[in-house]
């Protein structure tokens, strides 16, 4: 057992065995809630999440069933889409993936549904070109630091898209680990949540690792990706998201910093605030 600050007011983690590494979760309220549950049961997603309770800084906490984080939403049933629609009230559904990713697989049966739908890639283009497979030497970290590099206009545009949904949205990429845990970092950093608790927020895509990596590889043109790709990408380690944070620190200051250096004006932070905030 390890343990953060004990002090009056603190919080606490543990670290949980997870594949046989160590994995950071969080002890508290903020993690699910005697009404609330953090991890949504869909038939046709493995890893749909909701951001709502995690504290900040300042002693608020963000607001259950407003953000969602998820992988790809195309094989959702008719229960799932009843969920989401009903349950969840989603009005808008940000959509991570490239062309090429989006066109194999399609929205599926959520197009049919009066949900706004965001087409906001973070890179385009088929995964295994020859520039794009040239990320595979480099940790996954790093290349998530890359992403806010040269991703930065896209990253900025999603988290816009966020804050002026009318209800409930979603953002989602392929596994919901990747792609999806960079905005996801990005925007809890900017509502000013703690460091570990994002790293926290990451990690939980470990617990269902196996079932995500099973999903990904019977998606087209996804096989030969994630077989030549270094091991660690087949993981949600805590220090991937560590390496995000400290460098992001380094290059912008704060996440905050990091959307306005992209962009985003001082009434979009506000709305994002006042939105997701309680």
């Amino acid at each position: 057992m390890i343990r953060g600050p004990t002090a009056a007011g603190s919080r606490a983690f543990r670290v949980r065995a997870c594949l046989g590494t160590e994995a950071w979760f969080p002890i508290g309220p903020w993690l699910d809630s005697p009404a609330v549950k953090r991890t949504i049961d869909l038939d046709g997603c493995v890893n749909f999440r909701d951001l709502g309770g995690y504290p900040t800084r300042d002693g608020r906490s963000l607001r259950w069933r407003l953000l969602f984080r998820s992988d790809a939403l195309h094989a959702v049933t008719p229960a799932d889409i009843s969920t989401l629609r009903d349950e969840l009230s989603l009005s808008d559904i940000v959509d991570l993936r490239s062309t090429f990713e989006l066109s194999n697989e399609g929205r599926g049966p959520l197009e049919r549904e009066p949900i706004a739908f965001h087409h906001n890639p973070l890179f385009d283009g088929d995964p295994n070109r020859a520039d794009s497979r040239a990320a595979q030497t480099m940790t996954l970290g790093e290349r998530y630091v890359g992403m806010l590099q040269h991703a930065h206009e896209k990253i900025v545009q999603a988290v816009r898209l966020l804050a002026r949904a009318d209800r409930g949205a979603v953002y989602h990429c392929a596994a919901g680990k990747d792609r999806t845990g960079v905005i996801s970092a990005v925007v809890l950093g900017a509502l000013d949540v703690d460091d570990e608790l994002i790293v926290a927020d990451y990690a939980l895509s470990a617990e269902r690792i196996d079932e995500i990596i099973a999903r990904v590889m019977s998606m087209k043109g996804y096989q030969g990706t994630l077989i030549d790709m270094p091991e660690d990408t087949l993981h949600a380690k805590p220090e991937s998201m560590r390496t995000v944070l400290e460098l992001a620190r380094e290059n912008w200051g704060s996440m905050t910093d990091y959307l306005r250096e992209g962009g985003f004006s001082d009434d979009d932070l506000a709305r994002l605030r006042a939105k997701c905030l309680e």
